[in-house]
């Protein structure tokens, strides 16, 4: 497949990279600074533009068959970059008539799932407090891909781990894996990727977890 990777030089992004080289697909890494991203391959094209403006990100996105995002906030300071980036990537494909877009979002955006434990749900209420700003970045993002046309789907981990994936992990389509406390940067990046023809998770929020 060609495949267009956004926020390739994050740690999901290079992952989404460097999985996608190894499997054989052909892809287009769109960052803002090259010499961040470590990865490198004879299928791998790296362009560098403006992520603000969607006519600059239209030749990156036309012919894909999808389109992956690794945007997000780094910090609290950033928050508010993955639904203003998200959107110039929404209207480039609009343009393009390029469909599939598979993003990452996070676990707290997705339903409590029943029987959680109240440890569980009582970590939840911290996190979502402590990091309420970028919650409701992912929100606002979330918000667009629904009114948008695209055929979307939102990843939400829980807590990033670094390390090598396993490839076992949970998914729930329109849900959240109970007691899924954390998943490696790896494994995302494979579910990801996993997704990419799986029609159930078109237009889905996924819950994904060990």
């Amino acid at each position: 497949m060609k495949l267009t990777v956004f926020g390739a030089t994050g740690g999901i992004g290079q992952e989404i990279v460097r999985q996608a080289l190894a499997s054989g697909h052909e892809v287009t890494a769109v960052v803002r600074d090259p010499a961040r991203l470590t990865v490198t391959g004879t299928r791998l094209t790296v362009r560098r533009d403006d992520l603000t403006d969607p006519e600059a990100l239209r030749a990156a996105v036309a012919g894909r068959d999808a389109v992956l995002s690794g945007l997000g906030a780094r910090t609290r300071a950033d928050a508010g970059v993955a639904a203003r980036l998200t959107r110039s990537v929404l209207t480039a494909m609009e343009a393009e008539k390029t469909r599939r877009l598979l993003v990452v979002s996070a676990a707290p955006l997705g339903p409590v799932p029943d029987g959680q434990a109240l440890v569980d749900r009582a970590v939840l209420s911290i996190v979502n407090a402590v990091l309420k700003d970028v919650y409701a970045d992912l929100r606002v993002m979330e918000a667009d891909l629904a009114a948008s046309g695209a055929d979307w789907t939102s990843v939400r981990p829980p807590k990033l781990t670094d390390g090598q994936g396993t490839g076992q992990y949970r998914t729930v389509v329109g849900g959240t894996p109970p007691r899924g406390r954390s998943l490696a940067r790896a494994d995302v990046a494979h579910a990801m990727l996993a997704m990419i023809d799986d029609l159930a998770t078109v237009r889905q929020g996924v819950g994904v977890a060990y």
